[in-house]
């Protein structure tokens, strides 16, 4: 009883998780492949094509992402391997947070697969722990998919909880829990800390979360400014951010036009054009930690007549590499040959990045499978650096023609 005296006290937030989403939504789609190990993965007739999720029967054999179609197959000779359908997936992601704002209108979608809800206000009525299993079966029984729910004061630790049991779990994370719950997992485990923060950590013999916790705040706030006072924040429990309905909707649209010198009908021109435009783009979407699946190409003619075209894509884009290409399709397509004044790119439809991980491309998963040690290794050079000490040569040709 104290403890729901407590939680009645408290912001209750819970972190709805999608268990192995696209697998679990091929699955409740497609009864014959319950039960059965299943791998979505691109160009599936090809050996070297790459898996994107598994489900939780082929991750018991050893199915991992990233791995090859015939690395799978080997582990697990039995694996069915399907196409990915993003469009049935984003479907099945608006029904989703259509029945959670059915309880309460404080719902943030997070990304495809996973969003917020706080649910403080139900709570004089039912407990929180028989609300989330009560919202666990029905999203199991009316969209037949599995989730998990971490039950928690606030973002973080519900963000947290969730991942602590899989699939189905329910799992609460009060403050008093963190040392036996949260503090003992390694550092790279906790949210919000990346790749390159992970190794920063590491490299000052930070290696779990609770050592972060314990750690100066001052010098983690000397050494990694604010967004390292935040996480030792985090790390202690601690996150005052709301739960924030219109988050989802706030990245409207991201856009720039370039006027040109002349008018021109040169395609070098229109790709150097292009080519900055993506530059920029890429970069803001990337200090905004979004991905978008939508590209506008505005042409405007000499004559100033203007026309605009709108892409969508089953991919997310955030590399300056997939921009341009879309763009440069789009204009190639619809380009009628005349004198080019002005140009313009802009990106809507937003994912956010931190909880939906670029599904690899499926006309380029060896490419961007061979690309990514690549990237990995500009990434450390311009770290170690500056910014711009290592880039594609195509930067440079186009430096040249400036």
């Amino acid at each position: 009883m104290k403890d729901e005296a407590r939680m009645s006290q408290a912001r209750v937030i819970f972190h709805i998780d999608m268990n192995s989403f696209y697998a679990s939504v091929e699955a409740a789609s497609h009864p014959e492949l319950k039960g059965k190990p299943l791998a979505i993965a691109g160009k599936p007739e090809e050996r070297h094509g790459i898996v994107v999720t598994s489900s939780y029967e082929a991750r018991k054999l050893g199915v991992r992402t990233t791995m090859t179609v015939q690395e799978a197959r080997r582990l697990c000779p039995q694996l069915i391997v399907k196409h990915p359908d993003f469009a049935l997936y984003r479907r099945t992601s608006d029904n989703l947070f259509e029945m959670l704002k059915g309880y309460t209108s404080l719902v943030e979608k997070a990304s495809i697969d996973e969003g917020y809800m706080d649910v403080t206000g139900l709570i004089p009525r039912i407990h929180p722990v028989r609300l989330a299993e009560a919202l666990q079966r029905r999203i199991r029984r009316e969209l037949g998919l599995p989730c998990s729910i971490g039950i928690a004061p606030n973002k973080f630790l519900a963000k947290m909880a969730s991942n602590i049991k899989k699939p189905m779990g329910l799992t609460i994370l009060r403050k008093r829990d963190l040392p036996a719950k949260m503090w003992t997992l390694p550092i790279g485990e906790m949210h919000g800390v990346g790749p390159k923060t992970e190794r920063r950590f590491l490299a000052i013999g930070i290696r779990t979360i609770g050592d972060l916790a314990k750690s100066d705040p001052g010098k983690m706030a000397e050494r990694f400014g604010l967004p390292g006072r935040k996480l030792y924040d985090k790390a202690n429990g601690f996150d005052d951010r709301p739960v924030d309905p219109g988050a989802w909707e706030r990245y409207k649209s991201i856009g720039h036009s370039v006027t040109l010198p002349r008018d021109t009908r040169s395609m070098d021109e229109v790709r150097r054009t292009l080519d900055r435009l993506s530059d920029k783009l890429a970069g803001k979407i990337k200090r905004k930690h979004v991905a978008s699946y939508e590209l506008t190409v505005m042409i405007r003619y000499h004559d100033w007549q203007t026309v605009t075209r709108r892409l969508t894509t089953v991919q997310p884009m955030r590399e300056k590499a997939d921009i341009m290409g879309y763009a440069l399709e789009l204009f190639r397509t619809h380009w009628n040959g005349q004198a080019v004044r002005l140009l313009g790119l802009t990106l809507t439809s937003f994912h956010p990045v931190s909880s939906s991980s670029k599904q690899l491309d499926l006309f380029s998963y060896q490419h961007d499978a061979h690309r990514e040690s690549m990237v990995r290794l500009m990434d450390k050079v311009n770290e170690t650096f500056g910014e711009g000490a290592l880039r594609p040569a195509g930067h440079l040709r186009d430096e040249k023609h400036e």
